[in-house]
């Protein structure tokens, strides 16, 4: 038979006492409102298991059974609890995957940053790099265009005057120092009866290092247009002579001729004499 002092009526009796209290300290204060955490929980199931173990002793003692029957909202109560723990957990390992994938990005972005700062120094050094290249190559095409300026102006003239340059190339006894200040005075004044004849007085050293052909071609453009100066007859005679050298014949016996039809009548004898000389050495008709 089931004990009048079951669970449900005792429980029913301390809530019933507790509203009665509570509605007794309430007309003087209010209450604040209960938070049922977990510990709160735990704190009440422990309280009520501690009231059955009493009230089994005391029924116990008494000789009647007790029928202890659980109280359906205490149930429910559990099981929220219950499906509030494993919300939790479902969160406690949410949180964790989270936050190793956080470790794992955080990893990979100081990764990155690293890669960055090098893919940084590298194109530092290579804009450095081009820079200085870019700047050597200016300076370059600079010093080729003064180069070329200072080629094309040619030589400066020492004296300002053909005639002048000239006499002070003449007066140099050096042979190399002497075809380098004719060669100026040829650039400097090219279409003056001085700077004619400064290419030919240049044949004149070239003949003396014993190249004949090169001291043809000074001739032969110093020749060009077979002027009246003075000394043209004496350098056509030089010319003839240096094609009989190199064994051109034809062409010294071709030269012989101009010098017979431009310059022989205003010839001295020596001249005339070194003319039928080299007439013979050609075998001129």
């Amino acid at each position: 038979m089931k004990s009048p002092f079951s669970f449900r009526n005792i429980a029913l009796a301390v809530v019933g006492c507790g509203l009665i209290g509570g509605a007794v300290i309430a007309q003087t204060q209010p209450l604040p409102a209960i938070q049922w955490d977990v510990r709160r929980l735990d704190n009440l199931d422990r309280n009520v298991r501690r009231l059955e173990r009493a009230l089994i002793q005391r029924n116990n003692q008494v000789g009647e059974p007790l029928l202890v029957e659980s109280d359906p909202e205490l149930i429910a109560l559990q099981g929220r609890v219950s499906q509030m723990d494993r919300r939790l957990q479902d969160m406690e390992q949410t949180v964790q995957r989270v936050n190793a994938d956080l470790e794992r990005l955080t990893f990979q972005l100081d990764e990155s940053d690293r890669d960055n700062a090098a893919l940084r120094n590298r194109l530092n050094d290579a804009d450095n790099r081009v820079e200085r290249l870019e700047n050597a190559a200016e300076a370059s095409r600079r010093a080729a265009e003064e180069a070329a300026e200072e080629a094309a102006r040619g030589p400066r003239s020492p004296t300002g005057d053909a005639v002048s340059d000239l006499a002070a190339a003449r007066a140099l006894t050096d042979p190399a120092a002497s075809r380098a200040a004719l060669e100026a005075v040829a650039i400097n004044w090219p279409d003056t009866p001085s700077g004619k004849e400064a290419v030919w007085r240049i044949g004149d050293i070239i003949r003396a290092t014993g190249d004949q052909a090169g001291a043809v071609q000074q001739y032969a453009t110093a020749l060009s247009g077979w002027p009246t100066l003075p000394w043209a007859g004496e350098v056509t005679l030089k010319l003839a002579r240096g094609l009989e050298a190199t064994n051109r014949d034809a062409q010294a016996c071709a030269a012989l001729g101009e010098y017979v039809r431009r310059y022989e009548r205003t010839s001295t004898p020596a001249l005339r004499a070194i003319a039928a000389d080299t007439r013979t050495r050609a075998a001129c008709r």
